[in-house]
């Protein structure tokens, strides 16, 4: 465990994202349960990336997209983008709050970062047995997404479109709706390889 999080800090703290935020459109705030509402109200002060720097999230810089579906041996990922992750290192360990999602997830819009998913994240090292939350299994086990994470980064992660629609669904790891811009630090990745639990 500690060197899942010597790791994770060492990414964490050598890089920072773009500055910047904007709330979601008026009206295009995805309808969610009673329970992901709450969720996604105590979370909305993270539209502003800065707030969520000073709150531990630091950015692994890249934004992050898969532009083919997963593939046999890979996790079925539906082609779509993810975004930029703003990782939380002092939130990783075998126990998921609702209320803190160790990754934050932004979608760059011209020089801004607009909040649209959370994700909680578990290295399989901290729990080999599949975590759930909101009743909802994470996905995996799974390698880590290269090149922000390494391969043997193995662990379960589950996302949850908070503030943007996703029609690949509200935990889908991918959202076709999210675009990478064509600049440095943009990854157009494969699914990571499924590992067994």
């Amino acid at each position: 465990m500690a060197r899942v999080l010597g790791v994770l800090a060492l990414l964490g703290l050598s890089l920072a994202g773009p500055a910047g935020a904007q709330a979601p459109k008026a009206g295009t705030l995805p309808q969610l349960p009673a329970e992901l509402e709450r969720v996604r109200t105590s979370l909305d002060k993270y539209r502003d990336p800065i707030v969520a720097v000073h709150d531990g999230y630091f950015s692994s810089l890249a934004c992050v997209d898969f532009p083919v579906a997963g593939k046999s041996g890979q996790v079925p990922y539906a082609a779509g983008g993810m975004g930029v992750h703003f990782l939380n290192t002092a939130l990783i360990g075998p126990k998921l709050d609702t209320s803190h999602p160790t990754v934050l997830i932004y979608e760059p819009d011209g020089d801004t970062l607009r909040l649209v998913a959370a994700e909680w994240f578990v290295p399989t090292e901290a729990s080999p047995v599949r975590p759930e939350v909101f009743g909802h299994p994470l996905d995996g086990p799974m390698e880590g997404h290269h090149p922000i994470m390494s391969p043997e980064m193995h662990h379960w992660d589950l996302h949850v479109w908070l503030w943007k629609a996703n029609p690949a669904g509200l935990f889908s790891p991918t959202n076709p709706n999210v675009r990478c811009p064509n600049r440095a630090y943009s990854f157009h990745e494969e699914a990571p390889m499924a590992i067994k639990p």
